[in-house]
């Protein structure tokens, strides 16, 4: 099994997504601000995996901390959460599993602190294999909505890299091939910067997938032929009324899925519904470095003084959206979550 994140006697060893697929890399974190690096730069993306990332970057800084009671080290802590959550604006489980681990710590600070450094570190493991445990239930009901040789389009990775080690949306890819239903994995390329191309179609390689890899603007043409039965692709917010946040393009696809009567499914942990949000319009949408735009592969390929937008992330209204999958089941419209 593909597994990007694991720890390891007293450190953290993350798999660097920045370097597939043509290096397979562990990379070994100690220190929380590293940690907080890690998930600012790439080397862990995905929601689910930065929510398991930030809890072990928690139990770093306890194991950092020079703190002598508990008071001290929550004032540790609380600096490290604060760091950590600054990262990514957008992944609600990123704040989920900082909340989690906060509240561990808050609960259980008169304890000895090597026992409350334990109770932490058994906290953010307890995320980890959640969330794995989640993924394969929800690629359990994800399988139940795909047909028989079905030619399934996805965008982005939402698979066992941007996960605990069995994915969303390619969770219910990878569920639905082990039950023989899988005829063809559409792969978006994914721009700017080639998730489905760098490291989705790595995982169909990894596991045997049937794929293709197609430029994103080449997702329309291959549903205006009939070649695409449903899309899944993952989420890293959903709203209350769910209206859903992924990565740049999904609502593009959502767009082009429902113009050609396509269903298109979203699977995400229940985590990662944000009942303090009302709509999509408040989620807050990460706007990211315009090099990842004026450079493809490490090429110039636009002026360095053109101005770029680069939202890393697109809103899908819930109408939109034929069902949103998670480990408790599959929800419809409209939603109504419990």
């Amino acid at each position: 099994m593909i597994t990007p994140i694991r720890w390891e006697g007293d450190r953290l060893l993350l798999l660097d997504q920045t370097l597939l697929p043509g290096e397979e890399r562990m990379r070994e974190y100690t220190r929380w601000p590293d940690v907080a690096e890690a998930i600012r730069t790439l080397v862990v993306r995905g929601a689910p995996a930065i929510g398991c990332a930030a809890a072990f970057g928690v139990v770093l800084a306890a194991r950092e901390s020079q703190g002598g009671d508990g008071d001290a080290l929550m004032r540790d802590l609380e600096e490290a959460v604060k760091g950590l959550a600054a990262t990514r604006p957008t992944a609600v489980n990123l704040f989920w599993a900082l909340d989690r681990m906060r509240a561990v710590a808050f609960a259980e600070r008169a304890m000895p602190l090597p026992a409350l450094k334990e109770r932490l570190l058994a906290e953010a493991q307890a995320i980890l294999e959640e969330d794995l445990a989640g993924n394969r239930a929800l690629g359990a009901h994800g399988a139940a909505l795909v047909p028989e040789h079905a030619r399934i389009l996805t965008h982005c990775n939402a698979g066992a890299l941007a996960t605990a080690g069995y994915g969303t949306a390619v969770g219910v890819i990878r569920a639905a091939h082990e039950r023989g239903r899988v005829a063809l994995v559409w792969v978006d390329e994914t721009r700017p910067v080639m998730q489905g191309s760098r490291l989705t179609a790595w995982e169909m390689v990894k596991e045997g997938i049937p794929h293709r890899l197609i430029s994103d603007v080449a997702a329309g043409f291959v549903m205006k032929r009939g070649e695409v039965d449903l899309v899944v692709t993952g989420a890293d917010r959903i709203a209350a009324n769910g209206d859903t946040a992924n990565k740049i393009g999904t609502y593009s696809v959502a767009v082009l899925a429902k113009h050609h009567g396509i269903p298109f499914y979203v699977a995400a942990p229940f985590s990662t519904i944000d009942a303090s949000i009302p709509s999509g319009a408040a989620i807050p949408i990460e706007e990211r470095d315009g090099d990842e735009v004026r450079r493809t592969g490490g090429r110039q390929t636009a002026p360095s003084e053109t101005p770029v937008y680069n939202p890393a992330f697109d809103v899908t209204p819930a109408e939109l959206i034929a069902g949103i999958i998670t480990e408790r089941g599959v929800f419809r419209f409209p939603y109504a979550f419990k």
